[in-house]
């Protein structure tokens, strides 16, 4: 148990007072102060202090045992005080820890570190390419270490939203908007219906009158006006897909799937080098023959003729 956090429980019971020299409190409240230090202190402590009765005597044998202490603290916390740097820490909290952890310990060994040296050792330390930003904070004239530390937390979690935003999609592009898409059976439906709208259905077949929501036979397709991507069926008697079989949508501009060419937004280079890479998959080998006289010549009197003995006779003759 640290010296401060002794002094401050028995101040909280009101044995404070125990502890200091040449006290007169009663043996009732040195008892107390006495059960509560050993209740706190290490076993081989507690045995070497045994016959020790009084709170006063026992905490001045402590405090010239551990005593030392502040003088090995001491080094340690003034060479990291001198190398203290923001630059050195990946964020403002960080520093922020290290700054109270390493002033503390200068505190408890007797040299006070205040606000200006503080707000000194924090301008003076910012990395080379923020000189024009440490300036901006200088200026701003800070009285306290805390409203300096509050303007850099907030601008650090600033910069990291800003960061995630960029990252987040390439700049220039935008997010696809948002489509609804029905099914019935089987088939996609490419308009999305409102509850009360209607389609008019006109010639024979179910939904004949108006305020049917589908419409079959003559004139009772499913228009889109929102898309050029169109239902096609021939004499109106093509054969449905069979039921759950959900329909893809192919992006005719650039190839992709699950949206329509109307809301593609893909850059126009990428269109083109598409466009240009469909166009030459669509050309054909071309193979010219050439006549002699511009009939077809395959009975050519000229010509040479060979047959298979003349590719398997040696110069002498045998086979």
């Amino acid at each position: 148990m640290g010296v401060a956090n002794a002094e401050i429980h028995l101040d909280a019971k009101g044995l404070g007072e125990t502890i200091k020299e040449g006290n007169e409190e009663s043996t009732q409240d040195k008892a107390k102060a006495m059960i509560f230090l050993r209740h706190h202190l290490h076993e081989g402590l507690k045995t070497e202090y045994l016959t020790v009765k009084d709170p006063q005597i026992l905490w001045a044998n402590l405090k010239e045992r551990y005593d030392h202490q502040k003088i090995v603290i001491l080094p340690k916390a003034r060479y990291e005080w001198l190398n203290l740097r923001l630059q050195d820490f990946k964020s403002v909290s960080d520093y922020n820890s290290a700054m109270f952890r390493i002033t503390s310990q200068l505190n408890l060994c007797g040299e006070k570190i205040t606000d200006a040296e503080m707000l000194e050792k924090t301008y003076l330390t910012f990395h080379a390419n923020n000189v024009v930003l440490q300036t901006q904070y200088r200026e701003k004239g800070f009285q306290k270490y805390s409203e300096l530390i509050s303007c850099l937390l907030v601008a650090e979690q600033n910069n990291e939203l800003l960061m995630k935003n960029h990252e987040l999609r390439p700049t220039g592009s935008v997010p696809f908007p948002e489509a609804n898409v029905s099914l019935h059976n089987g088939q996609e439906l490419k308009e999305t219906h409102h509850a009360n709208s209607s389609v008019r259905g006109r010639g024979r077949g179910r939904g004949r009158g108006r305020g049917h929501r589908y419409g079959y036979g003559r004139g009772g397709r499913f228009k889109n006006s929102h898309s050029y991507q169109k239902w096609d069926r021939k004499n109106g008697n093509r054969e449905e897909k069979e039921k759950g079989e959900n329909v893809t949508n192919v992006c005719y501009r650039y190839g992709g799937k699950g949206h329509w060419s109307r809301v593609c937004r893909t850059q126009k280079h990428l269109v083109d080098l598409y466009q240009q890479s469909i166009k030459q998959k669509g050309k054909k080998v071309e193979t010219n023959l050439v006549y002699k006289d511009g009939e077809g010549d395959f009975d050519d009197g000229n010509a040479t003729h060979l047959e298979v003995a003349d590719f398997l006779s040696t110069p002498e003759g045998n086979y």
